[in-house]
């Protein structure tokens, strides 16, 4: 099966990749002329349906798009929905990280537990009337200071309580697969993908 990935990130479609090819889903990114539409929902669901059906529109196969936030306890959930732009639109993932830790500067250690959220979107008309979500979520807490050089966006701040201690940007990329938030929502659409094709 193939799924077309609404993004055009490419440390996203590589963990999207690890996680399907040993399914027999290949997953196959944007290209460099699609253009990105405005994500102006007011949930994770909302803007992942937003790109999916952008997606779908566009190639017209099969595809999905996710959107992921980290939501802090002590910020009211913030960043939250605007993760990805928590500095400002065009903000680089150091800039969204600096900002965190400013705005938790002086927080102490029982204040700092953070969540990370994924909700996935499937637009494939041939499988499903309609789009299908799936959530994953992982428990953590934010460090005062980035720690590893793996990953992406807010890794190297988040120490998940399934971890010994480390941020997923300290983890091999099979340790982060098997507890991470978009891991699980991708299993959780496997899993769906499967039972619809059996039945």
């Amino acid at each position: 099966m193939k799924l077309i990935l609404a993004t055009h990130n490419s440390g996203k479609l590589q963990e999207f990749e690890r996680i399907l090819a040993p399914k027999g889903i290949t997953v196959q990114a944007l290209g460099a002329k699609s253009v990105a539409p405005q994500e102006n929902g007011d949930s994770l669901d909302a803007n992942s349906l937003i790109k999916a059906n952008a997606a779908y529109a566009e190639y017209r196969c099969a595809a999905l798009a996710d959107d992921s936030g980290l939501f802090v306890d002590a910020l009211g959930g913030l960043p939250g929905i605007h993760s990805a732009r928590y500095a400002g639109v065009g903000s680089s993932d150091e800039q969204n990280r600096a900002k965190l830790l400013r705005e938790m500067a002086n927080l102490g250690s029982h204040q700092r537990d953070a969540e990370f959220r994924c909700v996935i979107c499937l637009v494939a008309p041939e499988l499903f009337a309609v789009p299908q979500y799936y959530l994953g979520i992982v428990k953590g807490r934010i460090a005062t200071a980035p720690k590893g050089n793996a990953g992406f966006g807010y890794d190297s701040l988040f120490v998940p309580d399934e971890s010994d201690g480390i941020t997923f940007a300290e983890m091999s990329e099979d340790e982060k697969n098997a507890i991470s938030h978009r891991a699980r929502a991708i299993e959780a659409m496997v899993v769906a993908i499967d039972s619809r094709l059996r039945s």
